[in-house]
């Protein structure tokens, strides 16, 4: 195996490991190395009081996160024996680490909850600047874990273009159909299969779906999660989807979504 890696941000929580698995399942049918990353900072309450110096303390803390990198690699093995796996251990704060990584992945997976330095990891600032400064693609692993359709949150800008093209790669990887979903306004549905055909000319292999639905776009993208393996959304656009992770949008599917949610930023 070759290639970007897939990292996943680790805290020891069950939520990750969960992410863990995702991707270890992922990196397989991508044929990707897979890499398991913890961050910690040192925390001012919480621990101990027979911890009695910042020596001890990062020496427990580094330890914790030795053990729930073990666990993680042990959770991938499982999953994708034949997936390379590397790990890092890092006194930073997550934001940053995970931006950094970002820039030499394929894909950041996180889970939806978590213990430690990785909690909320998509809820919040770092969110935003995942969404605004990250470099790949961001998967937040929740819900049903299972190989439904690859469901797109489609606009018509060409914003939305990096989020159907890492859509149709999810689906011609994981074998399964994708749906195209709009959240029209009665202008926009005409144009959603012209908008459409050069894609369906890259992927003739694809199944495909066009959906077009007058409604909006938060109960629709939860209705398609029931039966999907995965939504995708970007991150910028226009009309239904615009601004899908900078506002209410995006903590409804973080928080609610019944299926993992990818969401991919224009180039």
């Amino acid at each position: 195996m070759s290639g970007l890696p897939v990292v996943v941000g680790v805290d020891g929580s069950s939520s990750a490991l969960a992410a863990v698995a995702w991707a270890a399942r992922s990196c397989a049918v991508h044929s990707a190395p897979l890499r398991l990353v913890h961050a910690y900072t040192l925390p001012t309450r919480g621990y101990p009081e027979v911890i009695s110096s910042a020596r001890e303390l990062r020496s427990a803390m580094y330890d914790q996160g030795r053990m729930w990198l073990s666990q993680a690699v042990a959770v991938a093995r499982s999953e994708a024996p034949d997936v390379p796996v590397e790990h890092d251990l890092r006194m930073e704060h997550p934001t940053p680490v995970l931006l950094a990584e970002s820039a030499r992945a394929r894909t950041v997976v996180v889970g939806s909850q978590g213990l430690g330095g990785f909690t909320g990891a998509l809820v919040g600032s770092t969110a935003v600047a995942l969404s605004i400064h990250g470099e790949c693609p961001v998967v937040v692993v929740r819900g049903n874990n299972h190989d439904g359709p690859v469901v797109v949150g489609v606009d018509l800008s060409p914003e939305s273009d990096p989020a159907l093209g890492f859509g149709f790669e999810e689906a011609v990887a994981r074998r399964v159909p994708l749906i195209a979903a709009l959240a029209h306004v009665d202008e926009q549905s005409s144009l959603l299969s012209t908008r459409m055909s050069g894609w369906l000319e890259k992927y003739p292999d694809v199944a495909v779906e066009l959906l077009t639905v007058g409604e909006r776009p938060i109960p629709l993208l939860l209705e398609l999660g029931e039966r999907a393996g995965l939504l995708v959304v970007g991150s910028r656009g226009r009309g239904g989807f615009a601004g899908m992770l900078l506002g209410s949008t995006s903590q409804a599917l973080i928080y609610h979504a019944p299926c993992p949610v990818a969401v991919v930023r224009p180039a």
